[in-house]
């Protein structure tokens, strides 16, 4: 049976009765400070700067490893023309509360912009690029239409396949909603048909998730969308319920500055509350010691590693296979639960003099079908048309586009693949193949000349694997780690795509450990 660390509690027992008066010097003498309580985080990105600063704002001494040399992870920064722009996440999602709350808690509330009005674009199959380019319809959830009927549905996937997918109304709900593991593509086709599928739903989740819908599980990208089927016998009809249930305004935010903010405010925080910061050392293993806690050992090639760090409470918030390679040894059970690594992505910035882009073609950015012919990119953002304080940072006439590079592919379509995958490609071929991405979709020709700078960022295995069977992964881990006083696991692999579930998960997973640990 495993120890239990030996933590002082929280909170002293009242005397019975007053003692007498003491002088300070008295005071101090017999009554020292107890021992705080320590804890090791183990991941320098958003999740681990969330759980340092929940345990040291409870009273806990953290440190809190790092391997790369800055902070925050896919809600980073980067330089790119003289602009401090955002390197991975840019929005995020406000039909959770659990981002604007640790905002306003950092003093970033008056920060949080709305993008501008007028919404992305679907850019479609077709053989000429102007036509097949439309605007996002906008009630759906992952691209699935709310009303299969509806004028902006039809004339993405014409009049045959919206009468297809209005048969979802009438159709049984059969075993889609009782199975215990399906698919996303596989309700969606079950439902609605192959077009909606290919048309609405896989551009989008190909955007969100660098992934082919039937690899997903709906439970994990869709929570609570196969209950509502069940409810309102209808896939539309359950769309349409979550939709009304969310809370009104847009589906996202970010902040004037950039979401770097919400980083670099995390950690100017956690230096204010004492937490040792050890960026650019990474842990080479963790040990349960005998008495109850932890050993944490940074790589020994490191030079300024130093020595072992003993812990009462450790935190993993690393991607899936490196937490489970570092906790396999203390905790077995977690081996059989190892994910895959996740898709790789590229993201090429371009920032661009050219004042025809002033009239914002395609909207704040399009989402790329992957048959769309002539295109690589899965998706552009056009941020200075999504984020008027970026533009008003640039002026007219200069433009910042982001075009993503990623897709999640079958071991036949990998085999089968002609070139290599977006994170092995060269930079100056990315960029090649961004200019050439941009002026097709933006309808805008744009030439070596027109870029005032460009960079390229990879993430790789950034994006968690939510495949079928995710959630029973997930269930199994958190049941495994239950199981160990003192130790939590935090991430995107278990909490899934997007800042709303880490910031959401991470803190619900620290008030669990915090009340542990005031039990103890």
């Amino acid at each position: 049976m495993p120890h239990r660390p030996v933590l002082p509690h929280f909170s002293t027992a009242l005397p019975h009765f007053p003692p007498a008066r003491k002088t300070a010097v008295e005071t101090e003498a017999a009554e020292p400070a107890p021992p705080r309580v320590s804890a090791v985080v183990v991941g320098g990105g958003i999740s681990g700067l969330i759980a340092a600063r929940d345990l040291a704002l409870s009273g806990l001494a953290v440190t809190l490893f790092e391997a790369g040399t800055e902070l925050g992870g896919c809600v980073g920064t980067h330089q790119v023309a003289g602009l401090t722009l955002d390197s991975g996440a840019e929005s995020f999602a406000t039909r959770s509360r659990a981002v604007p709350e640790l905002i306003e808690e950092l003093g970033l509330g008056d920060a949080v912009v709305a993008p501008v009005p007028g919404g992305a674009w679907l850019q479609l199959a077709g053989d000429d690029l102007p036509s097949a380019a439309q605007r996002m319809p906008q009630t759906g959830l992952l691209g699935i239409p709310a009303d299969p009927r509806a004028p902006e549905i039809v004339q993405a996937i014409g009049r045959t396949a919206a009468a297809r997918a209005a048969l979802d109304k009438v159709l049984p709900v059969g075993s889609l909603a009782r199975r215990e593991t399906v698919s996303l593509g596989e309700v969606v086709r079950a439902r609605m048909g192959e077009v909606v599928l290919r048309r609405l739903v896989a551009p989008v989740v190909g955007g969100v998730y660098s992934s082919d819908p039937d690899v997903l599980d709906v439970d994990s990208v869709a929570p609570g969308l196969r209950a509502a089927l069940a409810k309102h016998g209808s896939l539309a009809a359950a769309v349409a319920s979550m939709r009304a249930s969310a809370p009104a305004g847009s589906a996202v935010a970010g902040l004037s500055g950039g979401m770097g903010m919400l980083t670099r405010a995390l950690e100017k925080e956690l230096v204010a509350l004492g937490v040792n910061l050890r960026t650019g050392t990474p842990v080479a293993a963790v040990e349960r010691r005998s008495g109850g806690g932890w050993l944490v050992a940074p790589a020994a090639a490191d030079p300024t590693a130093g020595a072992t760090v003993s812990a009462d409470v450790l935190v993993t918030a690393t991607d899936g296979p490196s937490a489970v390679d570092l906790l396999a040894g203390s905790v077995p059970e977690l081996a059989a639960a190892r994910p895959g690594p996740g898709p790789g992505v590229a993201l090429v910035t371009l920032v661009v003099d050219q004042p025809d882009l002033d009239a914002h073609p395609r909207g704040t950015g399009i989402l790329v079908a992957a048959d769309a012919e002539g295109v690589d990119a899965k998706a552009l953002t056009h941020a200075t048309a999504k984020w008027q304080w970026l533009a008003d940072s640039t002026g007219p006439g200069t433009h910042v586009l982001r075009l993503s590079y990623g897709r999640a592919l079958s071991a036949a379509d990998a085999a089968a693949a002609s070139r290599p995958s977006a994170v092995d490609r060269k930079d100056d071929d990315l960029f090649a193949q961004a200019l050439a991405d941009a002026s097709a979709l933006l309808q805008v020709p744009l030439g070596v000349d027109d870029v005032v700078g460009w960079d390229v960022v990879r993430w790789v295995g950034a994006l968690p694997s939510a495949a079928v069977g995710h959630r029973d992964r997930v269930a199994s881990v958190r049941a495994a780690v239950e199981k160990v006083p003192g130790l939590e696991v935090v991430g995107a692999w278990l909490a899934g795509t997007g800042l709303a579930a880490v910031t959401a998960d991470t803190r619900t997973r620290m008030t669990r450990l915090l009340e542990q640990l005031d039990r103890v």
